[in-house]
């Protein structure tokens, strides 16, 4: 089973996504894209009158157990968030405003699943969202989905997969009284692969739910942003997915400018497409891709 269509665009953002369920008996991954998250509007600073940028959402959810977690998250994250942008206020700018936003969703969503009527205790779900402006990238991040960033001729990840190879991780757990078991690879508790998730509450303390937060500002540079679960990293490399994307990006950017916009698939889908097939024909594991055309024309700020 695969997902696709034809990519999506606004005056401000084009993206193409790819779902697959692989040799697995069920898809658990979900996505969430909420173009013009947070729309613009003006308030009063310091006498003089500015502007909120125009922002989008993007999820990405990788469940392991069940589809519970990743499903309900990618219903209802970015709602809280929302709610939680509107609740804080930092007088410290911008940036703390979004980490306190973030975090108290990510606890939000994580409190959700003590009620075991959403899910058992033994699902869970990795949590990747990127909030896009048209001068910023902000990432929050925890499980092994990941971010990156592709500007010029390099692969830039915007995350650091949560795994027990990291060492600050691997130290937490075991100072935690995590017992560290190697099944097939090395697992919590000899279950789960990754160190922090929402949900697996059957595995708390250990695994945790706050996520890395990381602010990045976006240059000219910039190709696109791709976020994609396990099920492409484990099969792909970074320069790998990177190289795919642009040469598809350039080739069909270039179809667009002869032929107009017409019927003709966003070029961001068509790399999403590319990068789906190739990790299908090495992976038995779900897939999920979404690719952000950063060259797509954005309103300045």
């Amino acid at each position: 089973m695969s997902a696709m269509d034809n990519g999506r665009g606004s005056c401000e953002i084009s993206w193409g996504f790819g779902l697959d369920k692989g040799r697995r008996t069920s898809m658990e991954d979900a996505i969430a894209i909420v173009p013009e998250f947070l729309s613009p509007a003006r308030w009063k600073d310091d006498g003089s009158v500015k502007e909120k940028p125009l922002v989008h959402y993007f999820g990405l959810f990788d469940g392991h157990g069940g589809p519970q977690v990743s499903n309900y998250c990618s219903k209802k994250f970015h709602e809280l968030l929302a709610e939680e942008w509107n609740r804080w206020v930092s007088e410290n700018g911008q940036q703390e405003r979004w980490e306190m936003a973030l975090t108290r969703s990510y606890e939000r969503v994580d409190d959700a699943f003590k009620d075991k009527t959403l899910a058992p205790y033994s699902v869970g779900s990795t949590a990747l969202v990127v909030l896009l402006s048209a001068c910023q990238i902000i990432v929050a991040n925890c499980g092994d989905s990941r971010a990156l960033l592709c500007r010029g001729n390099q692969a830039i990840p915007l995350t650091v997969d949560h795994k027990i190879s990291r060492p600050d991780e691997y130290d937490r757990l075991v100072k935690g009284g995590a017992k560290i078991l190697f099944v097939g690879c090395p697992r919590v508790e000899g279950v789960l692969a990754i160190t922090r998730a929402i949900g697996d509450h059957y595995l708390k303390p250990w695994i945790i739910f706050e996520p890395e937060i990381t602010f990045t500002s976006r240059s000219e540079e910039d190709e696109c942003l791709i976020m994609a679960s396990d099920g492409v990293w484990d099969v792909l490399s970074n320069d790998d997915v990177m190289k795919m994307a642009c040469s598809v990006l350039r080739r069909q950017r270039k179809k667009l400018g002869v032929g107009g916009a017409g019927n003709v698939i966003y070029p961001a889908q068509c790399a999403a497409n590319k990068i789906r097939k190739e990790a299908s024909n090495l992976s038995g594991d779900n897939i999920s891709v979404i690719v952000v055309d950063l060259k797509h024309q954005m309103r300045g700020l």
